[in-house]
């Protein structure tokens, strides 16, 4: 991690997020913090939610689109017994068939069940877009939304622990700490959803932790109140190092790829691929296709 100075830094910042902002209340915080007001985040985490949220500050935000399509993982609390209108705790309770005494085997056959390779419909209350409008939009305009299932991979939905206990309004309910890893695009509140739905007592998320994005993890991670006191920043080319497989180019190689030229390539990995010129200097992220190097984006 490098300090920075007066001018804006390239590269990525892992924050901690705090619960009760959004992530757009990040990025305002962190457009402040180091004087730029080119910062974007890889992948939104709801209000509720604590944990890692990736940011890219100048160049490092052309990385972090192909950031969010990798892998996350996530701990949270699954309350089955009870529906809310958001799939989580931030929502009116819409249902409470409440559950006591559950069979462990049902609950892991549910699980099992919403693991692999599936198909999941967003909750309604969310950021995806219908027909160009936002689904929570239409929700908040009394709209009854239908939200196309997408393909989605669980590729863990571990319970780690189950505690009944009585909610606020009475209804006996059983609480689930869960650890998920998914890929991006992945509901959590969908998941605690469709496990209720499966079991016939309905639920809801209570809380959620994102413990990790692609490389980063918690153990990167610095709280709004750190990076306040001290701006820490993934320079760009460690950032793309971390997160992407890597091909090492001569200098004719280099010059050509950061004039973004095609240029034939060894047996690369699918996905984005990070290209590093002589002195590991970060030249540009590239797909290969057909054994064909085609430029994402160039960064010198």
């Amino acid at each position: 991690m490098s300090r920075t100075t007066s001018t804006p830094p390239d590269g990525l910042v892992v924050v901690d997020k705090p619960a009760g902002f959004t992530s757009h209340d990040v990025v305002a915080v962190l457009r402040g913090v180091a004087r730029t007001r080119r910062v974007g985040h890889a992948g939104t985490l709801d209000p509720m939610a604590t944990g890692v949220l990736v940011l890219g500050l100048g160049r490092a935000t052309r990385l972090l689109g192909h950031l969010a399509l990798t892998e996350k993982e996530y701990r949270g609390t699954i309350r089955l017994g009870q529906t809310t209108v958001t799939d989580d705790a931030e929502g009116e309770v819409t249902g409470a068939a409440g559950a006591a005494g559950l069979d462990p085997a049902a609950v892991a056959a549910g699980t099992a069940a919403l693991t692999g390779d599936i198909m999941q419909v967003p909750a309604k209350v969310s950021a995806v877009k219908i027909d160009g409008k936002r689904a929570y939009r239409r929700v908040l305009d009394g709209e009854d939304v239908e939200i196309p299932a997408r393909p989605v991979t669980v590729s863990a939905f571990d319970v780690t622990a189950v505690a009944e206990r009585a909610a606020e309004d009475g209804t006996p309910v059983t609480d689930l700490d869960v650890t998920v890893v998914c890929s991006s695009g992945t509901y959590i509140r969908a998941l605690a959803r469709d496990l209720g739905a499966a079991l016939g007592t309905g639920g809801h998320l209570t809380a959620l932790r994102r413990t990790r994005v692609g490389p980063y993890s918690l153990g990167a991670a610095r709280t709004l109140d750190e990076l306040r006191a001290e701006l820490t920043v993934l320079p760009l080319g460690e950032a793309a190092a971390a997160a992407f497989p890597r091909w090492d180019v001569d200098e004719r190689q280099a010059r050509l790829l950061g004039n973004g030229a095609r240029l034939g390539t060894p047996a690369l990995p699918p996905g984005p691929v990070a290209v590093f010129g002589p002195a590991g200097r970060f030249i540009a992220l590239i797909e290969a296709r057909d054994d064909t190097a085609r430029s994402l984006a160039v960064f010198v």
